[in-house]
């Protein structure tokens, strides 16, 4: 991929309303909101009377949408919405989202961000009993047990609530009935959801910015282990997980993951980077003629340092916004290739100057060391990079798709090994201990940086797979 960067796993969106609304038009466009979580694949759920309808494609939103189509599913009252970076299951349309169910009982449309750590001990159950399976990522397994749970309850709250009582990991999702939309959010919070009103219409996002984007008032987070049920009588009623506790968010949401216009939890993105920005300086106060950032990630934490140290903040590339996604690209060569293609160095700015180079990461290095080589060539004197996080050094088990240890370059060099390899002049990650003062009443996922998870990170064997599956833990 061109900037060897961890992916989240996916962006959610849904909307309900008791009066017919442009409900896919509305999707679509908070889908475009949150095409930073996901460009692999696209898709929307809605219900034209009882039937249920579902179109995904795989590419950006604006390749799978028509304006014919949006016009086509103009007026309708409830949908549910996906973008997609796979994490579990492959990269093809068979496991695009949302995932639909059609059943006698109920007909369902699922979307979900995060990944279930035991969805492997479940899915070989569910295939040896007999279950046909048609994709191969984890959010099919949600809606089985979903349904499994309506044949046997009759209740589709404590159906969702039964069913996500047994999994475990990572998990916010919205799910789409003809009359119903309930939103879930797993007991630890790893992933954001909010809720928010559209003048009548209940929405739920993965972003806040989707909800601006809509013009649509924010009310709150959908809170860690909660499951909210919206009807199209305007009921709204709430359910509880077990074993709830406030502390798993994952910090990259915070380094790179959300966009910077967004709040989660309470906690701006833009002014989150911009505190480790100015962290990174007070940390190892460095000279230089200017402060740069990679573009887009390095960007706020760039304005961070230059405010806290008083260097001047200047562009030191111009980025090809025209460039399709180069992770895409059918050979590693190619990938790397793109990176001349999408950054170019703007000599005006670097020539015969000390560079502070600004980054929210470094997982292979390969990346870096092509950008640095990129200001060498144009002339920089010195380029001394800073990076707003501590350095990768351990997988992520709850929907980032953060690369195998051994490929992880602070695995196998100190940080004097890493400035070496990328040809920094010096190099400084952002400490733990700072990376944690950006919210000190928040307990964040730190796991792809401490080795320690707030979660278990292998499945848990089950005796009993139909019986607790089935039982009321409600």
């Amino acid at each position: 991929m061109y900037n060897q960067k961890p992916k989240e796993e996916c962006g959610v969106f849904g909307i309900i309303s008791a009066k017919p609304i442009p409900a896919v038009p509305l999707a679509a466009s908070a889908l475009m909101a949150l095409q930073h979580r996901g460009e692999e694949s696209a898709g929307i759920a809605t219900f034209i009377g009882d039937t249920l309808k579902c179109k995904k494609g795989m590419g950006l939103v604006s390749d799978v949408f028509s304006s014919d189509y949006l016009e086509f599913a103009a007026d309708t009252k409830v949908a549910v919405g996906h973008v997609r970076y796979s994490t579990t299951g492959s990269c093809n349309i068979e496991n695009a989202q949302p995932i639909e169910t059609v059943h006698s009982k109920i007909s369902l449309a699922l979307a979900h961000n995060g990944n279930l750590t035991n969805s492997a001990t479940i899915r070989r159950e569910l295939v040896q009993s007999g279950m046909v399976l048609h994709t191969t990522n984890d959010t099919e397994i949600l809606n089985i047990m979903i349904v499994k749970n309506m044949i046997e309850f009759g209740n589709i709250e404590r159906a969702v609530v039964n069913a996500m009582n047994f999994v475990e990991g990572a998990f916010s999702i919205v799910i789409a009935t003809k009359d119903k939309l309930i939103a879930v959010r797993d007991p630890y919070g790893f992933r954001p959801l909010c809720m928010g009103r559209l003048g009548d219409a209940v929405v739920f996002a993965s972003e806040t910015c989707a909800l601006d984007a809509l013009g649509a008032e924010f009310v709150r987070d959908v809170k860690p282990g909660e499951v909210i049920s919206c009807d199209l009588k305007g009921n709204i009623n709430t359910y509880r997980l077990e074993n709830a506790s406030q502390s798993g968010l994952c910090v990259f949401e915070f380094i790179y993951f959300a966009r910077p216009d967004s709040i989660i939890d309470g906690i701006s993105v833009y002014e989150a980077r911009e505190l480790m920005g100015r962290a990174l300086y007070r940390q190892l106060p460095t000279d230089a003629d200017y402060v740069c950032g990679v573009p887009d990630s390095g960007l706020v934490a760039a304005q961070g340092y230059s405010k806290e140290s008083g260097i001047p903040l200047a562009p030191a590339f111009v980025k090809n916004k025209y460039v399709g996604r180069s992770f895409i690209l059918p050979d590693q060569v190619k990938r790397e290739n793109a990176v001349n293609v999408k950054l170019n160095p703007i000599r005006a700015t670097v020539k015969d100057k000390r560079i502070v180079l600004i980054d929210d990461s470094i997982v292979r290095s390969t990346t870096s060391t092509r950008i640095i080589k990129m200001l060498r060539r144009a002339g920089a004197k010195e380029v001394h990079m800073r990076i707003s996080s501590p350095p990768f050094k351990y997988e992520c088990y709850f929907g980032t798709d953060i690369d195998d240890r051994d490929k992880l370059v602070a695995n196998r060099y100190d940080v004097k090994g890493i400035c070496e390899k990328i040809g920094a002049d010096s190099l400084e990650y952002l400490s733990l201990e700072n990376l944690k003062a950006i919210s000190p009443k928040t307990t964040f996922c730190l796991g792809c940086f401490t080795g320690d998870y707030p979660a278990p990170t292998t499945p848990m064997l089950k005796n009993s797979f139909d019986e607790a599956m089935l039982s009321d833990k409600r």
